[in-house]
């Protein structure tokens, strides 16, 4: 059982260094140090290149931090704890829509016949049921996002990771997306950790904005979003919602630029080799 008293994320002076081809290791991370509790809807902004899918990706078991720790409190509820959408989807080409969404199910061990129920009770919920003998390859980038979603709920994961999962999509469909998403987390109320390059789309759907700095990230700004839930498309449009993406602009923008500047560095360097 959760010890709701403790958090479900837990990461302490984490870092993370890439071997590089020349003599210079990348500093990709840290140290950055989080807390983030059960429940709770967590959006990361920060530069490029600051380390957050980084941190994402030792979360989720895919990379050991160099130094550091990360500690997940689970319950132990669901044979698939963690799972994770991608911004490239990261669903299987030479299978339907249905099989890719039952694939989890059945590697966890379910019978065929329940995981094809849950998986088309999914199909159901992202609006996919008549495309389910579909392949990828014959859906928009938006239905191909919401198979990914739906593969990831159907498991029950107790934290759910997503990496910058609407950034390929225009306007309008991410923001159909974005609210689909915030009605199936108010449903349930699971751990959302997701990154985002928008601002907008962090206040939209977070508890809280987590602002990290250039690389080697660290932890810039842990912003509670100020914002009563549920959030309607409307908000956008009111003028204490973007007062609040400003100020978090003016804090952000210092590392951008200082991104920036990094950049223009190495190539002046490269020029001068």
């Amino acid at each position: 059982m959760t010890d709701t008293t403790r958090p479900k994320i837990s990461a302490r002076s984490v870092e993370r260094v890439f071997a590089a081809e020349t003599d210079n290791p990348v500093h990709a991370l840290g140290p950055f140090d989080l807390d983030i509790a059960d429940g709770e809807f967590c959006c990361i902004v920060g530069p490029s290149g600051c380390g957050k899918s980084t941190f994402l990706r030792i979360v989720a078991g895919l990379l050991r931090p160099s130094a550091g720790a990360v500690e997940v409190d689970l319950a132990g509820t669901s044979k698939t704890p963690i799972a994770m959408v991608f911004q490239d989807y990261g669903i299987y080409p030479w299978k339907t829509v249905e099989a890719n969404v039952r694939f989890g199910l059945e590697v966890g061990g379910m019978s065929k016949r329940d995981a094809r129920e849950k998986a088309l009770f999914w199909l159901g919920r992202l609006g996919l049921t008549e495309f389910r003998n579909a392949y990828p390859d014959k859906l928009s980038g938006g239905m191909r996002q919401r198979v990914a979603i739906a593969r990831a709920l159907a498991v029950e994961p107790e934290i759910l990771l997503m990496d910058e999962p609407f950034a390929a999509l225009d306007a309008q469909l991410r923001q159909i997306l974005q609210e689909e998403l915030l009605a199936l987390w108010e449903a349930d109320k699971r751990t959302v950790l997701f990154i985002t390059h928008s601002l907008e789309e962090a206040i939209v759907l977070g508890d809280r904005v987590l602002v990290m700095t250039a690389r080697p990230g660290r932890m810039l700004e842990s912003v509670q979003v100020p914002f009563d839930r549920p959030r309607t498309p409307e908000l956008r449009a009111e003028p204490e919602f973007n007062e609040f993406k400003a100020g978090l602009w003016d804090h952000l923008k210092l590392q951008v630029e200082q991104y920036l500047n990094e950049l223009r560095t190495v190539e002046e360097e490269g020029d001068e080799r």
